[in-house]
This record gives structure tokens, C-alpha cells and sequence, in this order.
């Protein structure tokens, strides 16, 4: 990474952006906040890094070619349910809006709904709000006991954090937890189990469920997640591998690039 690089923050930032901006500095790293929703200009041209929300990605993401990495859809879908601890699916709006039982319901990387649990199809967006071919997510109700946030590189956890208990947030950086062996041990055997599934520069959610046994509970975009009481300068590793240069990508990394709308002013 050369001192060159300038690290895009969206204009609604957060305390991981703060946190970031701070460990990006101690780099030499320049650092930007957007002004608006939309490639500032003065920066087109240059070596651009970003972190914000899927929206803010979209907004950016051709003017600059990025690579933005994601997770597919269906990654939680493909783990083993030994992974998982609870049935779950990759479907369509327009089937889950048929489903008669109460399932957790997300869409798998944009927040297009809220993810939760649902009593019934019906209260998902109708097909005046979203398109019926819409990815949906589709899970057995499951109760998490604690839920750790790890910032993945290479196949290795880079730095981690708890961030809820009995689904209330309650952060606490791994060292402070008390389960970080276990939460070690999971992951390791998730990542090697997932090893050439994922790209190189991810997010996954990780738990006990009620009855001990540890689960996944997601994965997500490293650009775009929430750093909790992780190490910052190890989080913006992983962001500048996931939200930097299209360019610089890894054969492998590129199918898990975010496919980016064209953006017209």
C-alpha cells in the first residue's frame, strides 16, 4: 500500500469511520470525506480506498474502479448445517412473501428490508416497493447467545469483538469477552471450511445458539460493516483489500466483486 492511496469516507460517517480516519492517518494515508453522495471530483484519477454503506459504494464505485468484494448470496445457504445451526435458504421475495410460518428473513447484502424475524411472508415489501426476483434469505429462528464481529484477510481473523448478547447490542473487544479461545477455534474451522468461497478481504458474524453449540450467523462486506471494539488499524487492512482498486485484485477475488450500477448526474 503506498502512501499515495486516499481513503473515501461516506458523508454519513460513523465511529468506525472516525476510526479509521485516525489509523489511515497514522499511516501517511490521505484521507476524504464526502461532501455528497457522489465521486468527488477533485479525486478522480487517484488510487481511491472507500468505506461507507452499500449506497455509498454504488454512488463511487465505476467512477473510481473500484473492486468492491463481497460475500455471494448464497454463502450461508452452502455451509454445512453444522456451520449454520439452523436450516437456511437463498430464495426470492416473491416465494418468501408465500411463507406461512415464522422465519428470520434478510435480503443477503443490501439492507433493501429490515432483517428480522417474521411471523409471515406478508410483511415483506410488495412488488410495488421491490422487484419479485429480489435475494432473500431464508432461516430457521434461531437465538444467539453472544454474537462476534471478525474482519477476515487471507483466511485469517485479523481482529475481532463481540458485539451482542442475548440479541441487546453489548460490545466488548475479544480480550475482555472470556470465550476468545472458542471464538478462535470456530472461526478457524469455518474459514477451513470455507476456504476458496469467500474473498480475501470479508466480514463473518460468528455465536453460540441457545444450546452452546457455535454457528455462523452471517457474512457481510468488510467496506461496508461496523468495527465494533476491533483493533482499527486492523480493520483498515481489510477495508483497503475490499473497497480499494479493481486493478489490484487477485485473479480469485474478482467474482466476488460488487456488480456497480451506472451512475448518471
Amino acid at each position: 500500500m503506498t502512501t499515495d492511496a486516499v481513503l473515501l469516507l461516506s458523508p454519513r460517517i460513523n465511529d468506525t469511520g472516525l476510526q479509521l480516519r485516525t489509523a489511515a492517518g497514522r499511516r501517511g494515508l490521505r484521507v476524504h470525506t464526502a461532501a455528497a453522495w457522489r465521486a468527488p471530483e477533485e479525486l478522480l484519477g487517484e488510487s481511491v480506498h472507500v468505506y461507507g454503506g452499500p449506497l455509498f459504494g454504488d454512488a463511487v464505485g465505476g467512477a473510481f474502479g473500484l473492486g468492491l468484494l463481497q460475500p455471494g448470496d448464497d454463502w450461508l445457504a452452502r455451509l454445512p448445517r453444522e456451520l449454520t445451526g439452523r436450516s437456511v435458504r437463498l430464495t426470492t421475495l416473491a416465494e418468501a412473501r408465500g411463507l406461512r410460518r415464522p422465519m428470520f428473513l434478510k435480503p443477503p447484502g443490501d439492507k433493501l428490508f429490515p432483517a428480522k424475524v417474521y411471523r409471515d411472508g406478508s410483511g415483506l415489501p410488495g412488488p410495488d416497493a421491490l422487484e419479485d426476483d429480489t435475494p432473500v434469505l431464508a432461516s430457521e429462528v434461531v437465538r444467539f447467545r453472544r454474537e462476534y464481529r471478525l474482519f477476515v484477510l487471507d483466511g485469517q481473523v485479523r481482529t475481532g469483538s463481540r458485539y451482542a448478547v442475548d440479541g441487546d447490542l453489548d460490545v466488548a473487544p475479544l480480550a475482555e469477552d472470556g470465550h476468545r479461545a472458542e471464538v478462535a477455534a470456530f472461526a478457524a474451522e469455518v474459514l477451513a471450511a470455507a476456504a476458496g468461497t469467500l474473498p480475501s478481504a470479508t466480514v463473518i458474524d460468528v455465536g453460540p445458539v441457545g444450546d452452546g453449540r457455535w454457528a455462523v450467523v452471517e457474512a457481510n462486506s468488510a467496506w461496508a460493516s461496523g468495527g465494533y471494539a476491533c483493533d482499527p488499524d486492523a480493520v483498515l487492512d481489510v477495508v483497503l483489500r475490499a473497497g480499494g482498486p479493481a486493478a489490484v485484485l487477485g485473479e480469485a477475488d474478482r467474482r466476488y466483486c460488487r456488480a456497480l450500477p451506472e451512475v448518471v448526474h
